[in-house]
């Protein structure tokens, strides 16, 4: 196996946990994500070698991880169900890959097998980095297409449009996109990766770096969400969907088990309100699980909670309060329509969500 170089031109040797199972952190170092996505994409020209067809394609995508949810909810609001199939691994995983252990037999019932990491071996028998969701699979071959998370949910917006239900929300709109992309990257670097930064930080420096830069980015939302409804525009867009899975899992996981515990996301008025309008959205609440999120943060991170007790709280029943948002004014799906109800087969289990 050849050694690999990250985005920020570092080696394996000097971050093992970017190749080693179950690793997360490197003592006395920050936490630095492995970007290195398969970036192949999946088109209506097929200019990669991989074209858009109805069927052809199994989206992998597990509830618990906050990257993985943002295609369910992106694939929903679309109404790409029929276009494209959807595996769900189980919320926990060991040091070689997710599995589907929540399926019959325990194997994905289209793919036929019992790890992701065959469909990654497939496309590359060395394949020398992590097994990562979401993934999208190519049926024909059982071999991974795409792990590139932030490309995934774009080119469903723009690339499958043939395939979008009668009524889908623009969500990555021509005349906003500078500024949608704009509000990503500092979402994405201090946001979304920033709760990592303090969860896997190796040392106090890191940590401390990472939670001030988090607490001003959240409170620069705050200010931002303060008075309008949603983050650019004045309907739901790519930017909700990538903010909001941080922001439902942010109680629940990232406040103590990854240490980001200035005050809870129930605690700040603006942010609350804007993660409960998403949430009581049709596409946005009607994935998440909170079972599977716990379960996951708790059970696989056994480097930072070696003891594997999962919390019992918090109380979720907020989520379903009334947030006020419209007031603000703004239509959420825009020109469009809401998708119709959760199919039988992909709805969030009894018990694992206040809309269960």
């Amino acid at each position: 196996m050849s050694e690999q170089t990250t985005d920020t031109g570092q080696t394996d040797s000097e971050h093992p946990e970017h190749s080693e199972g179950g690793r997360y952190t490197s003592k006395g170092k920050e936490f630095t994500r492995d970007t290195r996505y398969i970036s192949t994409r999946i088109t209506r020209d097929g200019r990669d070698g991989f074209a858009v067809e109805a069927g052809r394609y199994r989206l992998v995508a597990a509830r618990a991880c906050p990257w993985a949810n943002r295609t369910l909810i992106v694939r929903r609001l679309l109404g790409l169900e029929d276009a494209l199939s959807v595996g769900m691994p189980g919320p926990t995983h060991d040091a070689r890959s997710w599995t589907f252990d929540l399926d019959p037999d325990g194997k994905d019932p289209v793919l036929g097998i019992e790890r992701l990491q065959d469909a990654y071996l497939a496309r590359d028998p060395e394949y020398p980095r992590g097994i990562t969701v979401p993934a999208i699979v190519d049926t024909t071959t059982g071999a991974v297409v795409t792990n590139d998370y932030a490309q995934i949910t774009l080119d469903m917006s723009s690339e499958w449009v043939d395939h979008h239900r009668e009524g889908a929300p623009d969500l990555y709109p021509e005349h906003l996109r500078a500024e949608i992309d704009e509000v990503n990257d500092r979402v994405f670097r201090d946001v979304n990766n920033g709760v990592y930064k303090c969860g896997f930080a190796g040392s106090q420096r890191a940590y401390d770096a990472s939670y001030a830069r988090l607490w001003n980015a959240l409170d620069w939302l705050e200010d931002r969400l303060a008075g309008q409804r949603y983050l650019v525009g004045d309907s739901i867009t790519e930017a909700d969907v990538r903010l909001f899975t941080t922001l439902a899992r942010f109680d629940a996981v990232y406040h103590g088990h990854f240490k980001c515990n200035r005050n809870k996301l129930s605690e700040m008025p603006a942010l609350w309100g804007y993660a409960r309008d998403l949430f009581q959205t049709p596409g946005f609440g009607d994935t998440i699980d909170f079972a599977q999120i716990k379960e996951h943060y708790y059970v696989v991170h056994t480097d930072i909670n070696p003891t594997q007790i999962i919390p019992q709280g918090p109380d979720l029943s907020g989520w379903l309060t009334a947030h006020g948002r419209d007031q603000l004014g703004g239509r959420p799906f825009g020109a469009g329509t809401a998708p119709g109800p959760v199919r039988d087969d992909e709805k969030v289990s009894v018990g694992h969500s206040p809309l269960t």
